[in-house]
């Protein structure tokens, strides 16, 4: 099916235009009214006491959800692509239902979960405060991100098959052996893209975080929380501009490595 120069031209100027409606008309927006009343004003809204402690927090969760991502992440592509055992289909729809929940919904069962009068509310008596501290937005945040190592690892175990790792275990090598030297290597790539999805989604989480947040300057505010606190609460929009675009310079890096691996991940 051949179509004419004309609606080539058409199609494309109607993708350009969504996508630019979309996306590239409130980005400008938002650095427009970020740097409007200068870099100096920009600098001063982003270094003040609550935007260090809110994009140290981010950071903080961010480092403790990765290692753990991908450790049982790893860890259940393995079980999925390797095994063969009872429950194997509800384990994989268990690894996709945080494209299917709400993250609002999520942080309400960790309520219902870990709160005072919950299910496991006794750690409140215990000293380990979940609900409204980090734990709770860890949690939340280790939720919504489960999918994207497996799902970025799964494929590329899959691709590699058993071969290399049946011939490492002729020649007497163990199974840590094994996965070190043959399964880890092989997969790094789809690894590391899954981190980086991983990381893009844990600083940009806002659904499920509100829920178990004290929402407390310094205390439980990450950027996100901070970008919804000055605009609603504080009424502070120029602020909110300024945090917003903190959080998007840190979205775009994100998408900058991601799209470097990418290229490289295709070129291997």
């Amino acid at each position: 099916m051949t179509t004419s120069r004309g609606a080539r031209l058409g199609l494309r100027a109607l993708a350009l235009g969504y996508v630019g409606l979309l996306v590239v008309v409130p980005v400008v927006l938002i650095l427009w009214r970020s740097f409007a009343p200068g870099l100096g004003e920009f600098l001063a809204s982003v270094r003040t006491p609550a935007a260090i402690s809110a994009l140290n927090l981010s950071l903080l969760i961010v480092a403790i959800v990765v290692p753990l991502n991908v450790v049982f992440g790893v860890g259940t592509a393995l079980a999925l692509v390797r095994g063969r055992f009872r429950g194997r289909g509800l384990l994989q729809a268990v690894v996709d239902l945080p494209f299917a929940v709400s993250p609002v919904v999520v942080g309400v069962a960790l309520i219902l979960l870990w709160g005072v009068g919950g299910w496991l509310g006794f750690v409140e008596h215990l000293g380990l405060k979940v609900i409204f501290g980090l734990p709770g937005m860890v949690l939340a945040t280790l939720f919504v991100t489960l999918p994207f190592v497996v799902r970025e690892v799964e494929p590329v175990l899959h691709e590699i098959g058993t071969e290399q790792e049946q011939a490492a275990a002729t020649l007497g090598a163990g199974s840590w052996t094994t996965f070190w030297r043959i399964t880890l290597p092989a997969i790094r790539w789809g690894l590391t893209y899954g981190v980086v999805l991983t990381v893009a989604r844990a600083l940009g989480e806002f659904g499920a975080v509100i829920m178990v947040s004290s929402g407390f300057p310094g205390v439980s505010q990450t950027l996100t929380l901070l970008v919804h606190s000055r605009y609603i609460d504080d009424h502070n929009t120029y602020g909110a501009y300024a945090a917003a675009t903190l959080l998007m310079g840190l979205a775009v890096l994100t998408l900058l490595l991601m799209t470097l691996l990418d290229r490289k991940r295709s070129t291997r």
